[in-house]
């Protein structure tokens, strides 16, 4: 078999309360450890073994892009809060004090950007669906709350909230029949998207239970079912050597043998990441059970910016059967101001990348901002009426009429999201604005802003198709 030369590990997970235990800081002086103890007390930090002992490069840290991926940086945060917490730390204030200071940090961190909770969450007879999001017609973004958390955890998550304690900020469902439900009311829909955390984290008699009810022939229309995972970067073993890996592979052939497209959306952020024999052992085998591999990652300042790194990983990504999918923006949360790079900068970086690879790498898509009014493309930089401009694009909205419609932004060298943009040649807003802000007012979006009747069903050569 493929992973007959892979040996076994066990899982063995780092978090903040075990820091001191990994093996490898033991050389780094006490004052950043005590800073990493201060960051991971306000950002989510977990790690585990396979990361420590088989990506980091530890004689090139603190500058190691994968060390800088998942380790708590100083830079992380404010200096005045960083000092705070470290000065705290060192004179052993009472935890209660403690904790308020970090929540009080937490909370300034916009823990949930792109209207998430006010615009996402749909309802199923008049009653709020909060362990799912549905922003885009066609596809549902469902929790499954056993998948709330990670093999580890990426330092710049825009998710980061899922996973620190703050309970009225976090999404997760366990209601798959209100899924099944919402699903049977909703025939526009065609793709699920599980999400979390990681699906991937849950074991496959835990996930079966979420994914077997959409094989329903009542749910047609749903032909497509995603699973978003860092899995196959941060715990290759999942799919290859762990206890049900093999039950995880039949999972994934019983929803291709069902008719359904099965897409793992997999994070993959720097080229080492598919370095390693059992991750390209992994994609093998999920490839084998009939999944599809695509890609998708933001690009990092410290960890991915440059576009080399980009050629490199998108030429990786072809080369072992994925598809690159998607460049993201960093999003507008947790610890940005670190870790973004300017919309300018980020289509200079995506272009040069762009152009060193061949056509089969150009599936990828980017730079995306996944914004309140939908994934927006940098497209460009051009000069319209004698103005400098930044071309931008939606690849998908909202509102689908949206999607496509070319608009301009004026010329920002410093601006890093949406927001920071100002409409070109004085115009008073963008396009979307207005729309956007009736369904704001309207708590609605136009999504699932209204029961879609059920397209009638026919049949075109044996095929299911809907009007």
């Amino acid at each position: 078999m493929h992973h007959a030369r892979i040996k076994r590990r066990e899982y063995a997970a780092f978090t903040r309360s075990t820091l001191g235990q990994i093996p490898q800081l033991k050389s780094l002086p006490p004052d950043r450890m005590l800073e990493m103890d201060a960051v991971s007390a306000v950002l989510p930090f977990r790690v585990n073994s396979y990361i420590t002992d088989e990506l980091i490069r530890w004689e090139r840290v603190p500058d190691d892009p994968i060390f800088q991926l998942f380790f708590p940086q100083p830079g992380m945060l404010d200096p005045a809060d960083l000092e705070r917490l470290v000065s705290m730390l060192r004179s052993g204030v009472a935890s209660p004090r403690f904790d308020q200071a970090v929540r009080a940090i937490q909370r300034r961190l916009n823990p949930h950007p792109a209207g998430q909770m006010e615009l996402n969450v749909p309802s199923l007879d008049g009653e709020p669906l909060p362990g799912m999001q549905h922003k885009y017609r066609d596809t549902v973004l469902f929790f499954p709350s056993p998948g709330q958390v990670c093999h580890a955890y990426c330092t710049y998550c825009f998710r980061w909230a899922q996973f620190v304690g703050l309970d009225d900020l976090k999404f997760a469902s366990r209601q798959t029949a209100s899924l099944v439900a919402y699903l049977k009311q909703h025939h526009e829909v065609s793709n699920v998207l599980f999400t979390g955390g990681d699906p991937m984290i849950m074991r496959t008699s835990v996930l079966r239970r979420y994914i077997e009810p959409l094989l329903d022939p009542e749910l047609e229309h749903v032909s497509v079912i995603r699973i978003g995972t860092k899995a196959p970067a941060t715990w290759p073993y999942r799919f290859v050597t762990d206890a049900d890996a093999d039950d995880l592979l039949r999972l994934f052939e019983q929803v291709r043998k069902a008719g359904r497209h099965l897409a793992l959306m997999a994070h993959f952020s720097h080229p080492r990441e598919l370095d390693t024999p059992v991750v390209q052992a992994a994609l093998r085998r999920i490839q084998s059970a009939g999944a599809v591999v695509r890609c998708q990652a933001p690009l990092i300042r410290h960890v991915n910016d440059r576009a080399d790194t980009w050629a490199d990983l998108w030429r990786a990504e072809v080369r072992l059967g994925a598809v690159p999918y998607y460049m993201f923006v960093e999003r507008d949360t947790g610890p940005k101001g670190y870790f973004e790079v300017p919309l300018v900068r980020c289509y200079e970086i995506f272009q040069k990348a762009y152009r060193r690879v061949s056509g089969l790498e150009r599936t990828v898509r980017g730079p995306s901002m996944s914004a309140t009014p939908g994934k927006v493309i940098v497209d460009g930089v051009s000069e319209v009426r004698g103005e400098k401009v930044i071309n931008l694009r939606f690849v998908q909205a909202r509102d689908p009429d949206w999607v496509r419609r070319p608009f301009f932004a004026a010329y920002d060298e410093e601006a890093t999201w949406l927001d920071q943009l100002k409409p070109a040649f004085g115009e008073r807003e963008f396009f979307f604005q207005r729309s956007l802000r009736a369904m704001k007012a309207a708590g609605r979006s136009a999504a699932y802003g209204h029961r879609v009747v059920p397209r009638r069903k026919h049949t075109i050569f044996g095929h299911v198709e809907w009007e």
